[in-house]
């Protein structure tokens, strides 16, 4: 077996949203497979935080920032980009908001707000990095969506519905940019454990609770996602697009398990 067995060596990743915790475990693993990283955030202090990381797991590393709502911000972005490393060949379409509130009381704001990085952004930057990877013959988009794409959030305001449309344009792209090469696929976390999220699960019992009604019985860590978002990107799957994998530890298959049953 080769030692580049997925052939991401000297592949240019481009990370949105790379200074979080799945963003930069992304950033990271790809590195670790050869390839050179650049990485985007609102925050320029947390990318290269993480540019640090990736420069220590052996890898190449250039930090750009970049605001994926602002058209401007990402064509800024994907010229660095381009000068740094060359043209994109693989783009991790991953920076996002949460914001909660109800749909009765959300106001106008707070739902653009959420859409236009979550969803918007994601556009934005697809399409920049993409007319690279169409203009060189090929390339591979992997999207962060969510299960909650598929099973709505309440009290969430637009978060459901945003990480919904990132799976449909993740199929659209797939069609519409296949025939130039370029692939398409969603990556849909369940619950994650992140340097965000970990002071909830810190929260005595959560982790407990949470953990039960999962079949792996563990909350997931940004590897797990990185692991996957490794494969959609790589050679190994070469004849993958506009698909979607869950990586929820089977959390979205326990439906009937949660049905009160006599006995």
């Amino acid at each position: 077996m080769s030692g580049d067995w997925l052939g991401l060596s000297g592949k240019t990743v481009v990370v949105t949203g790379a200074g979080g915790g799945i963003g930069r475990s992304m950033a990271v693993n790809f590195a670790k497979a050869g390839a050179r990283i650049v990485l985007l955030d609102r925050s320029e202090a947390e990318a290269n935080e993480s540019a640090s990381d990736v420069r220590q797991a052996g890898g190449a590393a250039h930090v750009a920032a970049c605001d994926v709502s602002d058209p401007q911000s990402v064509a800024a972005a994907a010229a660095v980009s381009l000068a740094a490393f060359g043209p994109a060949d693989i783009l991790v379409n991953n920076a996002a908001l949460l914001r909660p509130g109800s749909l009765d009381t959300l106001s106008f704001a707070e739902w653009n707000a959420l859409l236009s990085v979550n969803l918007t952004g994601y556009f934005l930057c697809a399409q920049a990095f993409g007319a690279q990877m169409r203009a060189k013959g090929g390339g591979a988009i992997v999207h962060v969506a969510s299960i909650s794409g598929s099973h709505p959030q309440a009290a969430s305001g637009a978060y459901s519905v945003s990480k919904a449309g990132i799976i449909m344009l993740s199929r659209q792209i797939a069609v519409e940019w296949g025939p130039s090469g370029v692939r398409s696929n969603v990556v849909s976390p369940g619950m994650v454990e992140t340097p965000m999220s970990r002071p909830f699960y810190e929260t005595p019992g959560v982790r407990e609770k949470r953990s039960a009604v999962v079949p792996m019985r563990r909350i997931a860590q940004p590897q797990d996602m990185a692991d996957a978002a490794l494969f959609l990107a790589s050679e190994r799957a070469s004849y993958v697009t506009g698909e979607e994998i869950l990586v929820d530890g089977g959390y979205g298959r326990m439906i009937m398990n949660m049905i009160p049953r006599p006995g």
